[in-house]
């Protein structure tokens, strides 16, 4: 999550301590997480998780808390920008971008889609065969 304004810095803040309680509810499938520091100024901080497997990700992504905090994100991102990349041990990644007011990741050199559609999903965009495991509780057509 990077600072884009002021009021930023108040979001920045807020999701650190939700984000420590979420891990330490030890979700099914997360084996490790580590927080990082980008940069201070402006202010730029994330988190590394590994996985088991692409399943439990989409599981705890389409929970709560982490659903509700995506609906709300997206409709305020309140100052801030959100990026999110993924890489699979066989192969793929995938990745979404919302406010990120400079060229991060694979923005730097990929071309950009719009997360619409075919695309809206981290399952579609990843090419991952099958099903989602819990329906999206976040409907495109609702943004």
């Amino acid at each position: 999550m990077r600072v884009n304004a002021l009021r930023g810095l108040k979001t920045l803040i807020g999701f650190g301590p939700r984000i420590s309680q979420s891990v330490e509810a030890r979700p099914d499938g997360l084996l490790l997480h580590e927080d990082l520091l980008f940069s201070l100024v402006p202010p730029h901080a994330g988190m590394r998780q590994y996985w088991r497997d692409f399943e439990s990700l989409e599981r705890w992504a389409r929970s709560a808390p982490h659903q509700q905090w995506w609906q709300n994100f997206i409709r305020d991102s309140g100052g801030t920008g959100f990026w999110h990349e993924a890489y699979f041990m066989r192969g793929g990644m995938e990745a979404v971008y919302d406010d990120m007011v400079e060229a991060t990741g694979f923005l730097k050199f990929a071309p950009v889609r719009p997360a619409r559609g075919a695309m809206f999903s981290s399952r579609e965009r990843a090419g991952r065969p099958g099903h989602a495991t819990v329906a999206s509780r976040v409907a495109e057509h609702g943004l």
